[in-house]
């Protein structure tokens, strides 16, 4: 009986267990992370290695170094995870791993080292979406919450309002037509002499700022609820531009306010509307950008008044981690869905829909 067959043959026992612990790795950028999860709420263990002070130096992530580091990181920490939630790997009921999108190195780092231990342990493997990921950080910070709701995704990569008909079952409402949100903050922060990671370091400067002090442009593209942020984003770098050429003083924190207001109001603006329209009651937030502080206050004072639940990872479990990748395995256990020896990675992999 090869592998895949054997995992198979072993899929309707396993999902008819009470509980199933998902030892998960996620690589998709500059974090090595790794975590074991009990039925996709629970957190029994969760181990993060970012390498963040690594590509400060350049200005931002260099994808061969990021590559090199989690070769390095994987092993240490799955043995980490394994240490913590004190078990061995015998007491796991399957492994999963982050197969896209993202860089391409990175991924396959993640997705090869799962594939070989699957391979020795003879545990079903369960290939994840990162984007899918982020949204399933909701459960392990909100375990009474239950499909339909509404998610708001702003990361690095991507911006979304997708609609959670049910675990692993997605519409997708809107999105961004060209820079998603966290790529935005980044660029902003760099002409603002911020290092990488830009978002976080331009929040805390925006927070002196005066917000009124730059009018910045709200780009309206033709979807109802799709993002732009492309147009935004020129016209703050031009300001500064000219700023600079007149040797004109950049007040730093009122740009950074100003910046950070113009995107947080569109962001909510948006998730508002589709709010309305869809007739739930209640709206996540997932990615790397819900961490933005303004985010979280404007959407916390938009909820209590209009009267919709708003449910926050929290901030850890933001940006990248393996909990929340775990989580999301366990949803697509249930569906029946692994991977076989042959899984690739794939960075430009889409929301399954």
């Amino acid at each position: 009986m090869n592998t895949y067959t054997e995992m198979e043959a072993k899929l309707d026992t396993l999902r008819r267990k009470d509980h199933i612990r998902i030892l998960a790795m996620e690589s998709s950028c500059d974090e090595t992370a790794a975590a074991i999860i009990e039925d996709g709420r629970r957190i029994i263990s969760s181990v993060i290695f970012s390498q963040a002070d690594t590509h400060a130096l350049y200005g931002g992530v260099v994808p061969e170094i990021a590559s090199r580091a989690h070769v390095d990181a994987c092993d240490r920490v799955i043995d980490q995870a394994l240490k913590e939630a004190g078990m061995e790997l015998c007491q796991l009921d399957a492994l999963a791993v982050t197969y896209g999108p993202g860089l391409v190195g990175a991924l396959l780092t993640g997705v090869n080292c799962m594939k070989g231990l699957s391979f020795t342990s003879r545990l079903p493997l369960i290939p994840v979406n990162h984007i899918e990921g982020h949204v399933s950080a909701n459960f392990l910070t909100t375990p009474d919450l239950e499909p339909p709701f509404l998610c708001l995704i702003v990361s690095g990569g991507h911006s979304h309002i997708v609609r959670v008909n049910d675990y692993a079952d997605y519409t997708l409402l809107g999105q961004t037509v060209d820079d998603a949100a966290g790529e935005a903050f980044d660029k902003a922060a760099r002409v603002l002499g911020l290092n990488y990671p830009g978002g976080p370091l331009l929040s805390k400067l925006a927070e002196s700022g005066d917000d009124s002090w730059l009018e910045l442009p709200k780009p309206h593209p033709a979807g109802k609820y799709d993002f732009s942020f492309s147009g935004l984003k020129t016209a703050f770098l031009n300001a500064c531009h000219k700023m600079d050429q007149k040797g004109e003083t950049l007040p730093r924190a009122d740009l950074a306010a100003s910046f950070e207001k113009a995107v947080v109001d569109t962001l909510c603006e948006k998730a508002v509307l589709a709010m309305k329209d869809s007739g739930l009651s209640t709206l996540c937030l997932a990615g790397g950008v819900s961490a933005n502080r303004r985010l979280r206050e404007e959407m916390t004072k938009i909820s209590q008044k209009h009267g919709f639940r708003l449910c926050m990872p929290e901030l850890w479990l933001c940006t990248d981690n393996a909990a929340m990748i775990g989580s999301a395995a366990y949803y697509r256990l249930k569906k029946g869905e692994l991977a076989d020896l042959t899984l690739n990675a794939n960075p430009a992999l889409s929301l399954k829909m």
